[in-house]
């Protein structure tokens, strides 16, 4: 199995909802980085596992979608607490469909929020 991996990083705020965080309930900004993760068993024609130019150009047009929000704002979290694990599962969602036409087995979308803390969300593609 192949591995590629492309990271991104940008800025937003959120505050978790439905529990007594303390200060997490106030709204706050965060660093975060994300990294996709693309595994395939075989190599286009090129030799490739993906057109990286191509994922890169996917990478920052989402990330711009998010740079400077508050996530509890974004449809893309509708109805649910704005966690890393949260986001990463719904950027899972938004990747699988823009990048469905290379062949992929699975997608793991990682997400580091500032240097402290990181979840990843794996599935098959």
């Amino acid at each position: 199995m192949y591995s590629l991996g492309v990271r991104r990083s940008f800025d937003a705020r959120h505050y978790l909802v439905g529990g007594d965080w303390g200060p997490e309930n106030i709204e706050h900004a965060h660093h975060y980085r994300m990294e996709l993760r693309l595994e395939a068993r075989e190599l286009d024609q090129h030799g490739f596992l993906v057109d990286i130019v191509e994922v890169e150009k996917h990478m920052v047009e989402v990330t711009a979608k998010l740079q400077g929000k508050t996530l509890n704002e974004l449809e893309l979290l509708a109805g649910l607490n704005p966690s890393i694990e949260q986001l990463a599962t719904a950027i899972h969602g938004v990747f699988s469909k823009r990048l469905a036409n290379f062949r992929l087995e699975a997608l793991t979308v990682t997400i580091w929020e500032d240097d402290i803390a990181w979840t990843s969300y794996r599935a098959a593609v």
